[in-house]
């Protein structure tokens, strides 16, 4: 007889353990072992508890040679019902002294046999056994059934079909601890608001100042900064760079047609200025005609504004001209900064509740979530658990599919809050995000081309850049190490048909086979992959850092963000905002949202920290190390930057942020 030891671990997660009886199999080349029973000797009945390490012996006549994988099973004891139970990994000890660790990181829930691999990353043509070139189909053949695609609505990137979060398969859902403190943070801040009066209070605001009541426990150092300081040009401009939206700004090398301002009017020779590069341009037309909607009663407005910014020689971003519509015409002025304070301000809070929505549905739920969620689909759908592209990408995955089934179901459905704050209908939405999609250039995603291309290389102060920029270098970099250890060659990455079939549903389902956009459909060399999966692994943690995190900061106080305007533009000059700011209940709702979509879970895990253990070779294990440690200088270089700036720019801070989209 020959012994295996084999321990098994489970996870410290709540409600991780299970009173159900475990049953362990293993399998080798030469045959395999009898199934046995897992059994803790201070265990109560036949309970494995939470963060257990549990010792197993199992016999066998002979040796079952090298081991391929193994099947683990669950059992109900007596009358107990089925108990859910997550277990971490496996270890085996073979006779022969070699040790096999077996990931496994995912919810048994049935009384089915599950089979899990070991520990080291195989492509689909590296398979030799035919047991396991078996075993590998069936899993993907099991997700397919599993992961399935949905339209959730024309133009728009496919989502997963599910329902609610009870479709959604075990190992996607929020663990305990998040599902609590996440219906906890909504409850807290909806009650606040309700015991308060505010809810459903669909009066207008008398003063501007009486928005400070709402909310007022909830602030935080940035909204306080924002409140003394938003009617003032050059943190407005500040905002376009650092603020949740830094996405839209570019250099402006020559003027639009439908804008037609003069020197005179920005007194200043533009081409001059221009020349120099001192020239900048926000173009909201993605929202011009979009469909809008009444709130209360009330039809609410939404423009489509063009605003000019001129860098000073003091290296401020200041706007210089405001245009509210796309069309120019005599009911269409352009503002200027030489006009009255009020009209001035009015022009510039239209601005900003366009960029409330242009940040919102755009910038914020296109580019990161609903893109992370095709990301994450087709991995579950094609690329097997043993796939060195799984172990790399499933924790920048972490979440995303149960956020968005809860955004469709509670921010962005027909009763869903954002309809009920927004200017625009649903429909309008809908018309947002289908724009923004067929301009979305795969170039767009990778922030080196995307500073490039809209020329802001040079403009000081541009700390998304600054952080964003070396955050992408160190990603790439480890990228680069895991991938190049397992693809050798160029020829390896085309002959990879389950990496290709991720690529290519990646670009039928996530940006709908649009050619032009420059968004590959398949990859031919090991650099197109490193850049891909950078892309991916970008979007999901840092970009989404920076286009969420600090929606309370700057939306806290409800005039620099308005989430809708009750009143049309002025078209001409000398009116007044009385009444144009969103109305009691609808700046309420909107904070709430706010507020809870920048809180940090209770089992938040940052950029770079894998808790999981799927790598066990030593090369991605070493690149793992490496990578954490080029995070933490870099979080300490963002610190020490921060001492000394007005306002800190926190959002790309590795150690800030997420691994993946999990709010």
């Amino acid at each position: 007889m020959v012994d295996y030891k084999v321990t098994v671990f489970t996870t410290e997660q709540i409600s991780a353990g299970t009173f159900n009886h475990v049953f362990i199999k293993l399998v080798g080349t030469d045959g395999e072992s009898d199934s046995e029973k897992l059994i803790e000797e201070t265990a109560f009945l036949g309970e494995v508890a939470v963060g257990a390490v549990s010792d197993l012996t199992i016999s066998c006549p002979v040796s079952i040679g090298e081991l391929l994988l193994i099947e683990i099973q669950k059992q109900s004891f007596l009358w107990l019902i089925s108990d859910d139970w997550f277990p971490a990994k496996v270890k085996v000890q073979s006779p022969e002294g070699k040790t096999y660790i077996f990931p496994i990181y995912c919810w048994i829930t049935d009384d089915k046999e599950h089979r899990f691999r070991e520990g080291k990353a195989l492509r689909v043509f590296d398979e030799t056994h035919q047991l396991c070139k078996n075993d590998r189909e069936q899993e993907l053949r099991m997700r397919e059934e599993v992961y399935c695609w949905h339209v959730y609505a024309e133009g728009m990137p496919h989502t997963i079909k599910a329902d609610n979060m009870s479709s959604l398969p075990p190992e996607v859902r929020f663990s305990f601890t998040k599902d609590v403190n996440f219906g906890w943070n909504f409850s807290t801040g909806v009650t606040e608001l309700n015991l308060q009066g505010y809810y459903d209070n669909k009066k207008n605001w008398d003063d501007i100042d009486d928005i400070n009541h709402v909310f007022w426990s909830k602030r935080t150092a940035i909204s306080d900064y924002v409140q003394k300081h938003w009617k003032e040009d050059a943190f407005f401009g500040y905002q376009f760079l650092n603020g949740v939206n830094p996405m839209l700004i570019r250099r402006c090398t020559a003027l639009p047609e439908n804008f037609p301002i003069t020197d005179e009017m920005v007194q200043c020779s533009l081409e001059d200025e221009m020349k120099k590069g001192n020239i900048y341009l926000c173009d909201y037309k993605c929202l011009d005609g979009v469909e809008l909607k009444k709130i209360d009663g009330k039809m609410q407005y939404l423009m489509a504004p063009l605003v000019l910014f001129h860098k000073t020689p003091d290296n401020k971003l200041m706007p210089i001209a405001i245009q509210l519509k796309q069309t120019p015409a005599d009911n269409n002025p352009i503002f200027l900064p030489t006009d009255s304070e009020c009209d001035w301000l009015m022009a510039k809070m239209f601005v900003r509740s366009a960029n409330f929505h242009e940040h919102e549905y755009s910038v914020h739920l296109l580019r990161t979530h609903l893109l992370a969620e095709v990301f994450a689909v087709s991995l579950l759908r094609n690329v097997p658990m043993v796939h060195p592209l799984y172990k790399l990408l499933k924790l920048h995955t972490r979440y995303t599919l149960q956020i968005n089934v809860l955004a469709r179901l509670q921010l962005i459905s027909e009763k869903g809050v954002l309809p009920e704050i927004s200017a625009c209908s649903r429909e309008g939405m809908f018309t947002i995000l289908k724009k923004s999609l067929s301009t979305t250039t795969y170039s767009s995603l990778c922030i080196p081309e995307d500073i490039a291309e809209r020329g802001l290389k040079a403009v000081p102060n541009f700390y998304y850049r600054d952080d964003g920029l070396r955050l992408w270098a160190i990603i790439h970099s480890f990228v680069q190490r895991v991938l190049s250890y397992y693809y050798k060659n160029d020829d390896e990455v085309q002959r990879d048909t389950e990496l290709q079939k991720w690529i290519g549903d990646i670009f039928e389902h996530g940006f709908l086979s649009q050619a032009g956009t420059g968004i590959p459909k398949k990859l031919s060399t090991v650099d197109e992959l490193v850049k891909y999966v950078t892309m991916v692994i970008f979007t999901c943690s840092a970009q989404h850092a920076a286009v969420n995190d600090g929606q309370y900061d700057y939306g806290g106080w409800m005039p620099n963000t308005p989430t809708s305007m009750q009143l049309p533009p002025p078209t001409t000059k000398g009116t007044t905002m009385v009444g144009t700011i969103p109305n009691i209940s609808t700046t309420v709702k909107g904070l709430a949202t706010l507020w809870l979509l920048s809180q940090t879970p209770s089992d938040f895990v940052a950029l770079g920290d894998y808790p999981e253990e799927h790598f066990n070779e030593e090369v991605p294990c070493k690149a793992i190390k490496d990578f954490q440690h080029e995070l933490k200088v870099l979080s300490a270089e963002i610190r020490a930057r921060n001492a000394s700036l007005e306002v800190p720019y926190t959002y790309m801070d590795p150690t800030k942020m997420e691994n993946s989209v999990t709010i």
